[in-house]
Protein backbone atom coordinates (compact mmCIF):
# COMPACT_ATOMS: atom_id res chain seq x y z
CA UNK A 1 0.00 0.00 0.00
CA UNK A 2 1.23 3.43 -1.03
CA UNK A 3 1.79 5.41 1.87
CA UNK A 4 2.01 9.36 1.75
CA UNK A 5 5.43 10.90 3.61
CA UNK A 6 5.27 12.48 6.91
CA UNK A 7 4.76 16.27 7.22
CA UNK A 8 7.67 17.99 8.97
CA UNK A 9 6.93 18.59 12.73
CA UNK A 10 4.91 21.97 13.43
CA UNK A 11 3.06 22.26 9.96
CA UNK A 12 0.57 24.66 10.47
CA UNK A 13 -2.92 22.71 11.04
CA UNK A 14 -4.32 24.87 8.41
CA UNK A 15 -1.89 23.09 5.70
CA UNK A 16 -1.42 19.64 7.17
CA UNK A 17 -5.48 19.08 7.40
CA UNK A 18 -4.99 19.39 3.34
CA UNK A 19 -4.33 16.14 0.90
CA UNK A 20 -0.85 16.04 -0.60
CA UNK A 21 -1.27 16.57 -3.90
CA UNK A 22 1.66 15.64 -6.53
CA UNK A 23 1.88 17.96 -9.60
CA UNK A 24 1.90 15.53 -12.11
CA UNK A 25 -1.44 14.03 -11.03
CA UNK A 26 -2.46 18.65 -10.30
CA UNK A 27 -5.65 18.31 -12.41
CA UNK A 28 -7.19 15.31 -10.52
CA UNK A 29 -7.77 18.21 -7.91
CA UNK A 30 -9.17 21.61 -9.94
CA UNK A 31 -10.87 23.79 -7.78
CA UNK A 32 -9.49 22.09 -4.54
CA UNK A 33 -7.39 23.19 -1.66
CA UNK A 34 -3.92 21.15 -1.38
CA UNK A 35 -0.79 20.92 -0.39
CA UNK A 36 2.63 21.22 -2.35
CA UNK A 37 5.81 19.55 -0.69
CA UNK A 38 8.50 20.39 -3.05
CA UNK A 39 11.24 23.05 -4.07
CA UNK A 40 11.55 26.81 -5.75
CA UNK A 41 12.57 26.53 -8.90
CA UNK A 42 11.88 30.03 -9.81
CA UNK A 43 10.96 32.89 -7.99
CA UNK A 44 9.31 36.82 -9.50
CA UNK A 45 7.76 39.24 -7.85
CA UNK A 46 4.95 42.08 -9.50
CA UNK A 47 3.51 44.66 -6.76
CA UNK A 48 1.35 42.88 -4.40
CA UNK A 49 1.90 39.58 -6.62
CA UNK A 50 4.90 36.74 -5.70
CA UNK A 51 5.13 33.92 -8.50
CA UNK A 52 7.07 31.26 -7.16
CA UNK A 53 7.55 27.98 -9.58
CA UNK A 54 7.56 25.23 -7.54
CA UNK A 55 8.55 21.72 -8.41
CA UNK A 56 8.43 18.48 -6.37
CA UNK A 57 10.00 15.98 -9.13
CA UNK A 58 7.17 14.72 -10.53
CA UNK A 59 6.79 18.01 -12.11
CA UNK A 60 6.59 22.04 -11.97
CA UNK A 61 3.71 24.33 -11.12
CA UNK A 62 3.42 28.21 -10.47
CA UNK A 63 2.18 29.07 -7.33
CA UNK A 64 0.35 32.69 -6.80
CA UNK A 65 0.84 34.68 -3.70
CA UNK A 66 -1.29 37.95 -3.06
CA UNK A 67 0.00 40.26 -0.21
CA UNK A 68 -4.11 40.71 0.97
CA UNK A 69 -4.12 36.64 1.87
CA UNK A 70 -0.47 36.38 3.87
CA UNK A 71 0.43 38.58 7.31
CA UNK A 72 3.64 40.93 6.15
CA UNK A 73 6.34 38.87 7.92
CA UNK A 74 5.22 35.77 5.94
CA UNK A 75 4.94 38.11 2.34
CA UNK A 76 7.73 39.33 3.41
CA UNK A 77 9.77 36.31 3.61
CA UNK A 78 8.77 34.71 0.21
CA UNK A 79 10.13 37.96 -1.01
CA UNK A 80 13.76 36.73 -0.18
CA UNK A 81 13.57 33.16 -0.59
CA UNK A 82 16.35 31.57 -2.88
CA UNK A 83 15.84 28.68 -5.58
CA UNK A 84 16.10 25.70 -4.16
CA UNK A 85 14.58 26.35 -1.05
CA UNK A 86 12.11 23.90 0.47
CA UNK A 87 8.84 24.88 1.15
CA UNK A 88 5.12 23.08 1.66
CA UNK A 89 2.59 25.35 0.21
CA UNK A 90 -1.27 25.08 0.04
CA UNK A 91 -3.63 26.74 -1.81
CA UNK A 92 -7.05 26.43 -4.81
CA UNK A 93 -5.94 24.21 -7.87
CA UNK A 94 -6.89 26.82 -10.50
CA UNK A 95 -7.77 26.33 -14.30
CA UNK A 96 -5.21 28.15 -16.68
CA UNK A 97 -4.49 27.46 -19.97
CA UNK A 98 -1.55 30.09 -20.09
CA UNK A 99 0.06 27.75 -17.75
CA UNK A 100 2.39 24.79 -19.30
CA UNK A 101 0.47 22.32 -17.26
CA UNK A 102 -2.69 23.53 -17.79
CA UNK A 103 -3.15 24.80 -13.78
CA UNK A 104 -1.79 27.23 -11.42
CA UNK A 105 -1.89 27.22 -7.69
CA UNK A 106 -3.90 29.91 -5.57
CA UNK A 107 -1.46 30.30 -2.89
CA UNK A 108 -2.79 30.66 0.42
CA UNK A 109 -0.17 29.12 2.96
CA UNK A 110 3.47 28.74 2.94
CA UNK A 111 5.82 26.64 5.07
CA UNK A 112 9.87 27.40 4.44
CA UNK A 113 11.15 23.79 5.44
CA UNK A 114 14.72 24.79 4.26
CA UNK A 115 15.78 28.08 3.25
CA UNK A 116 18.54 27.75 0.76
CA UNK A 117 21.83 29.75 0.16
CA UNK A 118 22.09 32.24 -1.69
CA UNK A 119 24.93 31.01 -3.53
CA UNK A 120 23.19 28.42 -5.64
CA UNK A 121 25.52 27.38 -8.78
CA UNK A 122 24.15 26.94 -11.50
CA UNK A 123 22.24 29.75 -12.72
CA UNK A 124 20.32 30.32 -16.08
CA UNK A 125 23.70 31.45 -17.68
CA UNK A 126 25.40 28.60 -19.85
CA UNK A 127 28.15 26.53 -17.70
CA UNK A 128 30.76 24.32 -19.28
CA UNK A 129 30.42 20.41 -19.27
CA UNK A 130 33.08 20.10 -16.59
CA UNK A 131 31.60 22.93 -14.69
CA UNK A 132 28.06 21.02 -15.06
CA UNK A 133 29.96 17.25 -14.20
CA UNK A 134 31.54 18.59 -10.98
CA UNK A 135 28.44 19.55 -9.71
CA UNK A 136 26.17 16.46 -10.81
CA UNK A 137 24.19 16.10 -7.97
CA UNK A 138 22.78 19.43 -7.94
CA UNK A 139 22.69 19.60 -12.22
CA UNK A 140 20.21 16.76 -11.64
CA UNK A 141 17.87 19.11 -10.30
CA UNK A 142 16.98 20.81 -13.84
CA UNK A 143 13.92 19.59 -15.79
CA UNK A 144 15.81 18.32 -18.81
CA UNK A 145 18.37 16.39 -16.46
CA UNK A 146 14.85 15.33 -15.11
CA UNK A 147 13.24 14.33 -18.09
CA UNK A 148 16.32 11.84 -19.60
CA UNK A 149 16.05 10.11 -16.28
CA UNK A 150 12.42 9.37 -16.42
CA UNK A 151 12.74 8.46 -19.93
CA UNK A 152 15.48 5.88 -18.71
CA UNK A 153 13.20 4.77 -16.06
CA UNK A 154 10.68 3.99 -18.79
CA UNK A 155 13.26 2.10 -20.88
CA UNK A 156 14.47 -0.32 -17.72
CA UNK A 157 10.54 -1.62 -17.18
CA UNK A 158 9.92 -2.02 -20.87
CA UNK A 159 12.69 -4.11 -21.09
CA UNK A 160 11.98 -5.82 -17.54
CA UNK A 161 8.32 -6.22 -19.18
CA UNK A 162 9.33 -7.63 -22.41
CA UNK A 163 11.47 -10.05 -20.91
CA UNK A 164 8.99 -10.81 -18.01
CA UNK A 165 6.32 -11.31 -20.20
CA UNK A 166 8.28 -13.94 -22.65
CA UNK A 167 8.58 -16.49 -20.08
CA UNK A 168 12.60 -15.22 -19.51
CA UNK A 169 13.90 -15.62 -15.83
CA UNK A 170 16.08 -12.77 -14.78
CA UNK A 171 19.23 -14.19 -13.38
CA UNK A 172 21.96 -12.32 -11.65
CA UNK A 173 25.52 -12.78 -12.57
CA UNK A 174 28.60 -12.09 -10.57
CA UNK A 175 29.98 -8.56 -10.70
CA UNK A 176 33.76 -10.13 -9.44
CA UNK A 177 34.91 -12.55 -11.98
CA UNK A 178 37.95 -14.51 -12.59
CA UNK A 179 38.37 -14.42 -16.35
CA UNK A 180 37.53 -12.06 -19.08
CA UNK A 181 34.56 -12.46 -21.60
CA UNK A 182 36.12 -10.71 -23.95
CA UNK A 183 39.85 -10.25 -23.89
CA UNK A 184 41.86 -8.64 -21.32
CA UNK A 185 43.10 -5.14 -22.46
CA UNK A 186 39.72 -3.26 -20.60
CA UNK A 187 39.88 -5.10 -17.51
CA UNK A 188 39.74 -3.41 -14.27
CA UNK A 189 41.64 -5.78 -11.95
CA UNK A 190 41.02 -6.00 -8.18
CA UNK A 191 42.53 -8.06 -4.97
CA UNK A 192 40.07 -10.51 -4.19
CA UNK A 193 41.06 -12.19 -0.94
CA UNK A 194 44.85 -12.58 -2.56
CA UNK A 195 43.23 -13.44 -5.81
CA UNK A 196 43.48 -11.64 -8.95
CA UNK A 197 39.97 -10.54 -9.90
CA UNK A 198 38.01 -8.77 -12.25
CA UNK A 199 34.71 -6.51 -11.99
CA UNK A 200 32.45 -8.02 -14.71
CA UNK A 201 32.27 -6.49 -18.93
CA UNK A 202 29.46 -8.99 -19.06
CA UNK A 203 26.98 -11.73 -17.89
CA UNK A 204 27.02 -13.20 -20.87
CA UNK A 205 29.19 -16.67 -20.07
CA UNK A 206 27.17 -17.00 -17.18
CA UNK A 207 24.16 -16.81 -18.92
CA UNK A 208 24.64 -19.38 -21.54
CA UNK A 209 25.26 -21.30 -18.10
CA UNK A 210 21.68 -20.50 -16.81
CA UNK A 211 19.85 -21.09 -20.07
CA UNK A 212 21.18 -24.19 -20.27
CA UNK A 213 19.39 -25.09 -16.72
CA UNK A 214 16.13 -22.44 -17.36
CA UNK A 215 16.14 -22.03 -21.10
CA UNK A 216 15.46 -18.28 -21.60
CA UNK A 217 16.89 -15.66 -19.10
CA UNK A 218 18.77 -12.54 -18.71
CA UNK A 219 20.62 -10.79 -16.92
CA UNK A 220 20.63 -6.46 -15.97
CA UNK A 221 22.94 -4.72 -14.59
CA UNK A 222 26.28 -2.90 -14.14
CA UNK A 223 29.30 -3.84 -16.51
CA UNK A 224 32.65 -2.39 -16.46
CA UNK A 225 35.34 -1.73 -19.04
CA UNK A 226 38.55 0.11 -18.45
CA UNK A 227 39.12 1.58 -22.13
CA UNK A 228 41.27 4.40 -22.60
CA UNK A 229 38.73 6.31 -24.78
CA UNK A 230 36.97 9.84 -24.43
CA UNK A 231 34.52 8.93 -26.86
CA UNK A 232 30.68 10.26 -26.78
CA UNK A 233 29.46 6.35 -26.57
CA UNK A 234 31.58 5.34 -23.85
CA UNK A 235 31.70 5.23 -19.87
CA UNK A 236 33.88 2.86 -17.93
CA UNK A 237 30.62 2.03 -16.01
CA UNK A 238 27.43 1.07 -17.45
CA UNK A 239 24.26 -1.04 -17.58
CA UNK A 240 23.92 -3.62 -20.32
CA UNK A 241 20.93 -6.23 -20.70
CA UNK A 242 21.70 -9.53 -21.60
CA UNK A 243 18.91 -12.22 -23.03
CA UNK A 244 20.14 -15.83 -23.87
CA UNK A 245 18.16 -18.98 -24.96
CA UNK A 246 19.04 -22.46 -25.85
CA UNK A 247 18.00 -23.15 -29.12
CA UNK A 248 18.26 -19.71 -30.37
CA UNK A 249 19.82 -19.01 -33.66
CA UNK A 250 21.27 -16.00 -35.33
CA UNK A 251 17.70 -15.41 -36.97
CA UNK A 252 15.83 -15.81 -33.75
CA UNK A 253 19.32 -13.05 -31.90
CA UNK A 254 17.80 -10.82 -34.95
CA UNK A 255 14.18 -11.01 -33.88
CA UNK A 256 14.46 -10.74 -30.48
CA UNK A 257 16.34 -7.67 -30.84
CA UNK A 258 13.90 -6.10 -33.11
CA UNK A 259 11.46 -7.04 -31.32
CA UNK A 260 12.70 -5.71 -27.87
CA UNK A 261 13.49 -2.33 -29.69
CA UNK A 262 10.14 -1.85 -31.71
CA UNK A 263 8.86 -2.14 -27.61
CA UNK A 264 10.77 0.19 -25.80
CA UNK A 265 10.32 2.94 -28.88
CA UNK A 266 6.03 2.39 -28.71
CA UNK A 267 6.40 1.97 -24.67
CA UNK A 268 8.10 5.67 -24.17
CA UNK A 269 6.18 7.34 -26.96
CA UNK A 270 3.15 6.56 -25.31
CA UNK A 271 4.40 6.94 -21.93
CA UNK A 272 6.75 9.88 -22.21
CA UNK A 273 6.50 11.84 -24.96
CA UNK A 274 5.83 14.89 -22.95
CA UNK A 275 9.77 14.56 -21.66
CA UNK A 276 10.33 14.30 -25.43
CA UNK A 277 9.12 17.32 -25.88
CA UNK A 278 10.58 18.68 -22.97
CA UNK A 279 14.43 17.48 -23.82
CA UNK A 280 13.82 18.96 -27.53
CA UNK A 281 12.96 22.15 -26.56
CA UNK A 282 16.01 22.96 -24.11
CA UNK A 283 19.12 21.87 -26.94
CA UNK A 284 22.29 23.66 -27.13
CA UNK A 285 23.31 25.11 -29.94
CA UNK A 286 25.74 22.23 -30.99
CA UNK A 287 22.89 20.11 -30.82
CA UNK A 288 20.50 21.43 -32.56
CA UNK A 289 23.23 22.26 -35.92
CA UNK A 290 23.13 17.87 -35.70
CA UNK A 291 19.26 18.72 -37.08
CA UNK A 292 18.28 15.53 -35.49
CA UNK A 293 14.62 14.47 -36.04
CA UNK A 294 12.13 15.46 -33.54
CA UNK A 295 12.14 12.70 -30.68
CA UNK A 296 8.16 11.76 -31.03
CA UNK A 297 8.99 12.10 -34.65
CA UNK A 298 12.05 9.73 -34.80
CA UNK A 299 10.64 7.05 -32.68
CA UNK A 300 7.12 6.78 -34.53
CA UNK A 301 9.64 5.02 -37.72
CA UNK A 302 10.60 2.36 -35.32
CA UNK A 303 8.81 -0.16 -36.88
CA UNK A 304 9.33 -3.52 -38.29
CA UNK A 305 11.04 -4.95 -40.34
CA UNK A 306 14.42 -3.44 -39.65
CA UNK A 307 17.07 -3.14 -42.50
CA UNK A 308 19.34 -6.47 -42.75
CA UNK A 309 22.50 -6.20 -44.25
CA UNK A 310 25.36 -8.83 -44.73
CA UNK A 311 28.58 -7.20 -43.88
CA UNK A 312 30.01 -7.97 -47.28
CA UNK A 313 27.21 -5.66 -48.34
CA UNK A 314 27.78 -3.17 -45.62
CA UNK A 315 31.62 -2.60 -46.34
CA UNK A 316 30.62 -2.27 -50.01
CA UNK A 317 27.65 0.21 -49.09
CA UNK A 318 30.75 2.32 -46.80
CA UNK A 319 33.17 2.53 -49.73
CA UNK A 320 30.29 3.97 -51.95
CA UNK A 321 29.94 6.53 -49.33
CA UNK A 322 33.86 7.42 -49.86
CA UNK A 323 35.00 5.33 -46.60
CA UNK A 324 38.30 3.66 -46.83
CA UNK A 325 37.24 0.45 -45.18
CA UNK A 326 37.67 -3.01 -46.01
CA UNK A 327 36.70 -6.20 -46.03
CA UNK A 328 37.90 -7.81 -42.74
CA UNK A 329 38.15 -4.80 -40.97
CA UNK A 330 35.78 -4.02 -37.95
CA UNK A 331 33.13 -1.04 -38.19
CA UNK A 332 34.45 2.00 -36.72
CA UNK A 333 32.32 5.20 -34.60
CA UNK A 334 32.80 7.38 -38.17
CA UNK A 335 32.15 4.41 -40.45
CA UNK A 336 28.52 3.41 -38.53
CA UNK A 337 27.86 6.82 -38.79
CA UNK A 338 27.76 7.16 -42.01
CA UNK A 339 25.44 3.84 -42.58
CA UNK A 340 22.97 4.64 -40.58
CA UNK A 341 22.61 8.35 -41.80
CA UNK A 342 20.89 6.18 -45.19
CA UNK A 343 18.60 5.02 -43.14
CA UNK A 344 15.31 5.90 -41.18
CA UNK A 345 15.27 2.85 -38.91
CA UNK A 346 17.94 0.88 -37.19
CA UNK A 347 20.50 -1.73 -39.18
CA UNK A 348 20.81 -5.11 -38.39
CA UNK A 349 24.51 -5.87 -39.75
CA UNK A 350 25.40 -9.54 -39.67
CA UNK A 351 28.19 -12.05 -40.15
CA UNK A 352 31.09 -10.22 -39.52
CA UNK A 353 34.31 -12.17 -40.11
CA UNK A 354 35.14 -14.49 -37.14
CA UNK A 355 38.76 -12.99 -36.42
CA UNK A 356 37.21 -9.40 -35.43
CA UNK A 357 34.68 -10.90 -33.12
CA UNK A 358 35.18 -12.81 -29.85
CA UNK A 359 36.09 -16.33 -29.16
CA UNK A 360 32.95 -17.28 -28.57
CA UNK A 361 31.26 -16.96 -31.47
CA UNK A 362 29.82 -19.62 -33.55
CA UNK A 363 31.86 -19.58 -37.24
CA UNK A 364 29.29 -19.65 -40.03
CA UNK A 365 29.14 -22.90 -41.38
CA UNK A 366 28.31 -22.04 -44.88
CA UNK A 367 31.50 -19.77 -44.52
CA UNK A 368 33.77 -20.05 -41.58
CA UNK A 369 35.96 -17.24 -42.15
CA UNK A 370 32.40 -15.24 -41.10
CA UNK A 371 30.90 -15.86 -37.68
CA UNK A 372 26.98 -16.18 -36.96
CA UNK A 373 27.10 -12.54 -35.47
CA UNK A 374 24.87 -9.09 -35.57
CA UNK A 375 25.18 -5.69 -34.22
CA UNK A 376 22.01 -3.79 -34.11
CA UNK A 377 22.96 0.18 -35.32
CA UNK A 378 20.49 2.69 -34.48
CA UNK A 379 19.59 5.69 -36.80
CA UNK A 380 21.37 9.55 -37.00
CA UNK A 381 24.67 8.46 -36.39
CA UNK A 382 24.16 6.53 -32.74
CA UNK A 383 25.67 3.58 -34.06
CA UNK A 384 25.89 -0.02 -32.16
CA UNK A 385 23.50 -0.13 -29.46
CA UNK A 386 23.25 -3.98 -29.45
CA UNK A 387 25.82 -6.86 -30.28
CA UNK A 388 25.05 -10.38 -29.77
CA UNK A 389 25.15 -13.61 -32.21
CA UNK A 390 24.92 -17.48 -31.92
CA UNK A 391 27.59 -18.74 -29.37
CA UNK A 392 29.82 -21.99 -30.41
CA UNK A 393 28.20 -24.89 -29.26
CA UNK A 394 31.37 -27.21 -29.85
CA UNK A 395 33.38 -28.43 -27.35
CA UNK A 396 36.46 -28.78 -29.79
CA UNK A 397 35.72 -25.98 -31.90
CA UNK A 398 35.11 -23.76 -28.29
CA UNK A 399 38.93 -25.30 -27.20
CA UNK A 400 40.86 -24.40 -30.48
CA UNK A 401 39.46 -20.76 -30.03
CA UNK A 402 40.46 -20.08 -26.24
CA UNK A 403 43.55 -21.88 -27.25
CA UNK A 404 44.20 -19.62 -30.49
CA UNK A 405 43.61 -16.35 -28.93
CA UNK A 406 46.02 -17.41 -25.62
CA UNK A 407 43.09 -17.73 -22.82
CA UNK A 408 44.25 -19.25 -19.71
CA UNK A 409 42.49 -22.84 -20.33
CA UNK A 410 41.86 -23.43 -16.24
CA UNK A 411 39.72 -20.28 -16.25
CA UNK A 412 37.72 -21.93 -19.00
CA UNK A 413 37.36 -25.36 -17.55
CA UNK A 414 33.51 -23.92 -16.42
CA UNK A 415 32.41 -22.80 -19.71
CA UNK A 416 33.96 -26.26 -21.55
CA UNK A 417 31.71 -27.93 -19.48
CA UNK A 418 28.73 -26.49 -21.08
CA UNK A 419 29.47 -28.25 -24.24
CA UNK A 420 30.31 -31.30 -22.83
CA UNK A 421 26.72 -31.96 -21.02
CA UNK A 422 23.64 -31.50 -23.14
CA UNK A 423 25.44 -28.88 -25.41
CA UNK A 424 22.85 -27.30 -27.41
CA UNK A 425 22.40 -24.24 -30.39
CA UNK A 426 21.96 -21.38 -28.70
CA UNK A 427 22.57 -17.03 -29.00
CA UNK A 428 21.64 -14.00 -27.55
CA UNK A 429 22.75 -10.20 -27.39
CA UNK A 430 23.66 -7.15 -25.06
CA UNK A 431 21.94 -3.87 -25.27
CA UNK A 432 23.51 -0.80 -23.66
CA UNK A 433 21.36 0.95 -21.92
CA UNK A 434 23.30 4.26 -21.44
CA UNK A 435 23.69 4.11 -25.68
CA UNK A 436 20.18 3.64 -26.00
CA UNK A 437 18.79 6.18 -23.65
CA UNK A 438 20.99 9.27 -25.66
CA UNK A 439 19.93 7.95 -29.37
CA UNK A 440 15.58 8.16 -27.56
CA UNK A 441 16.55 11.48 -26.05
CA UNK A 442 19.18 12.52 -29.21
CA UNK A 443 21.46 13.52 -26.91
CA UNK A 444 25.27 13.94 -27.69
CA UNK A 445 26.94 12.09 -25.52
CA UNK A 446 26.22 9.36 -23.04
CA UNK A 447 27.26 11.34 -19.93
CA UNK A 448 23.84 12.73 -19.46
CA UNK A 449 21.62 9.30 -19.42
CA UNK A 450 22.54 7.89 -15.98
CA UNK A 451 22.62 9.78 -12.90
CA UNK A 452 25.91 10.17 -11.88
CA UNK A 453 28.38 8.70 -14.70
CA UNK A 454 31.95 7.22 -14.23
CA UNK A 455 34.22 8.15 -17.24
CA UNK A 456 37.55 7.74 -18.07
CA UNK A 457 38.64 11.22 -16.62
CA UNK A 458 35.77 11.38 -13.96
CA UNK A 459 34.77 9.43 -10.40
CA UNK A 460 33.24 12.30 -8.30
CA UNK A 461 30.80 13.32 -7.41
Amino acid sequence: MNQEPAPPRHLPSSIGSLPVAYIADIGQFADQRVQLRGWLHNRRSKGKLHFLQVRDGSGLIQAVMFKGDFDDETFALADHLHQESALIVSGTVKVDARAPSGYELACDGLLVVSAAAADFPISPKEHGVAFLMDHRHLWLRSRRQTAILRVRARIVKSIRDFFDNRDYVLVDTPIFTPNACEGTSTLFETDYHDQKAYLSQSGQLYSEATAMALGRVYTFGPTFRAEKSKTRRHLTEFWMVEPEAAFMDLQGVIDLAQDLVCTIAADVLRDRSAELDLIDSIRSEAEEHRQLKPRRAALALIQKPFVQLDYAEAIEKLQALGSDIAFGDDLGADDETKLTLEYDRPIFVRRYPAQIKAFYMKRDPADPVRSLSVDMLAPEGYGEVIGGGQREDDHATLQAAITHHQLPQTAFDWYLDLRKYGSVPHGGFGLGLERAVAWVCGLPHVRETIAFPRLMDRLRP
